[in-house]
């Protein structure tokens, strides 16, 4: 499994900010108002985050602590893998959360700091996600077996095995 790519994240970013402003400009075009995502959003990609670095921090403990048992390496692989779709979410809830902002101060009336918060914190949320995330799928690397090491000495280059 190859870790998250930038492009992949700013792909997400890019979409999710398209998407954020779709909908504002369509509820704007049926008479209702923009769209504000909740204050527990960003509380809760954060959690999310939280849980991801928790979960891979134990797997990261596992292969430090030399009298431990190995990881078991499909765990490794399912907090990888949340790890990585979690960092894919925080980009495109960060993208959604820019582009209902870019869609609000493209408006012709000047709104106060105070109605975009949510927006905003929102973007926060999206971010920290993404950097907790990273660093929980970096946390996940599993080390190769000896019997790998002595096989793979003469090749450079390889990708990481989570």
């Amino acid at each position: 499994m190859k870790r998250t790519s930038p492009l992949t994240l700013i792909a997400c970013a890019i979409i999710g900010a398209a998407l954020g402003a779709i909908v504002d400009v369509a509820l704007t075009a049926a008479s209702r108002a923009t769209f504000t995502p909740s204050y527990m959003l960003p509380i809760l990609l954060v959690l999310l985050g939280v849980f991801c670095l928790a979960f891979a921090w134990q797997i990261r403990r596992a292969v430090r602590d030399p009298k431990a048992p190995r990881p078991d390496p499909f765990r490794s692989v399912r907090i990888a893998a949340l790890s990585k779709a979690s960092s894919m979410l925080g980009a495109a809830s960060g993208g959604f959360a820019l582009g209902l902002i870019g869609y609000v101060l493209t408006r012709p009336v000047s709104l106060g700091l105070g109605s975009m918060t949510a927006e905003i914190v929102t973007a926060v949320g999206g971010a920290a996600l993404v950097v907790l995330a990273l660093v929980a799928e970096h946390l996940c690397t599993l080390p190769k077996d000896p019997d790998e090491r002595e096989s793979d000495a003469g090749s450079s280059g390889a990708e990481p095995q989570y």
